[in-house]
């Protein structure tokens, strides 16, 4: 077996396991500290719109054009003094996105780039693009977040309980703010991509809390008929058990999308995967995140509310501090707090061993003959 596996099994078995629980607020305060980052980046920078949302003009060369990218992007970008998104397309073609764009400002950079490319203007097709389809994407895409998030919330507490699914839902929240403010942080464009792979991470960051809402919910069952642990001792059980498939998972999924967003975006330019594959990397890692250090803690703060599991708790520390009390070694006989015996001397024969007394090594076999039993 690996060592992960091998960790794995411990984990599970409960041979070893880490607090998670216990350092629940060092938790809370990193979320918050990250939280707090990604809103003021997005008020600061606000969010990097693309072409879909704003409206502007698409501009498409003719095929197989000797232009490359990165100088079709800088003749774009002064030409219009905005930003550009220059794609290759699989006929050899280049299309030039320029968002803010109106028909005079079209006509004017057409030709310019005409010029820069020292083709007939006729030969570069301009397209304006409106941003009312953008709206309806963006609308779109808060109505289906709205309802999703209603029907975990339902789900959940159908399920489980009303706590887990509060809980969820302030790990989903947590799991969009992250990664919307990171996108502004980045400023990597914005684009219907962008909105497809937002709604994607909602369903992975909500995959890992489950997993660990079923097995504490496993554990959990007659919690109060026990007097050996707390709901937040089992809670970090849990965690421990479900540990290295989470971590599993999430390294899996984030590995082809780390090829897109590092190698294809990064090494090969190809920008247009950069704004699917930025949420995606984002979401996954925090998702898995949240449902470690945020969803389960938070639950076990509003189950250590409940009067039950509260006075569960009392009379599991009771129960330990007098078990630790009856598990104290007795004072030796005799002994008269000065390192020296007071009693008889045939008294060091016995051995004290907790409240009950055995004889020693020295005293076994008295009485019995010597040799070889016949």
């Amino acid at each position: 077996m690996s060592k992960l596996g091998s960790l794995g099994a411990r984990l599970h078995r409960g041979e070893i396991s880490y607090d998670f629980i216990g350092h629940r607020k060092i938790w809370y305060g990193i979320s918050i500290l990250i939280t707090i980052t990604a809103i003021v980046g997005l008020a600061v920078r606000g969010l990097n719109m693309g072409i879909d949302f704003q409206g502007g003009a698409v501009f498409t060369t003719a095929k197989n054009t000797s232009v490359s990218v990165s100088r079709a992007e800088t003749a774009a970008e002064e030409a219009a003094g905005h930003q550009a998104v220059v794609q290759k397309l699989g006929d050899g073609s280049l299309r030039i996105q320029i968002a803010g764009m109106d028909t005079k400002q079209s006509d004017a950079v057409k030709e310019d780039l005409a010029k820069e490319f020292k083709v007939d203007p006729e030969s570069i097709a301009a397209d304006l693009v409106g941003p009312s389809w953008g709206d309806q994407i963006a609308n779109k895409a808060w109505q289906g977040l709205a309802i999703f998030m209603v029907l975990v919330v339902i789900y959940l507490a159908i399920a489980f309980e009303w706590r887990m699914a509060v809980a969820a839902l302030v790990a989903l929240i947590h799991d969009i703010t992250i990664t919307v403010g990171i996108y502004a942080l980045v400023g990597f464009e914005v684009t219907p991509g962008t909105v497809i792979g937002l709604l994607t991470i909602l369903g992975y960051s909500l995959y890992d809390t489950v997993v660990v809402f079923d097995s504490l919910k496993e554990q959990t069952k007659d919690l109060t008929k026990q007097t050996r642990f707390t709901y937040s001792e089992i809670a970090n059980r849990s965690i421990n058990g479900t540990l290295v498939r989470s971590v599993n998972t999430t390294v899996v999924a984030l590995l082809p999308v780390a090829g897109l967003l590092f190698i294809g975006g990064g090494f090969l330019g190809a920008g247009t995967l950069n704004d699917i594959s930025l949420s995606l990397f984002v979401g996954l890692a925090a998702g898995a995140y949240s449902s470690i250090f945020i969803a389960t803690p938070l639950v076990a703060d509003l189950k250590e509310r409940e009067p039950q599991v509260r006075a569960l708790r009392k009379r599991v520390l009771a129960k330990r501090a007098q078990s630790h009390a009856d598990e104290e070694p007795a004072r030796p006989y005799g002994h008269d707090g000065r390192g020296e015996d007071a009693g008889d001397p045939d008294d060091a024969e016995t051995a004290v061993v907790g409240p009950r007394t055995q004889p020693s090594s020295r005293s076994r076999g008295r009485g019995r003959p010597s040799g070889k039993r016949r």
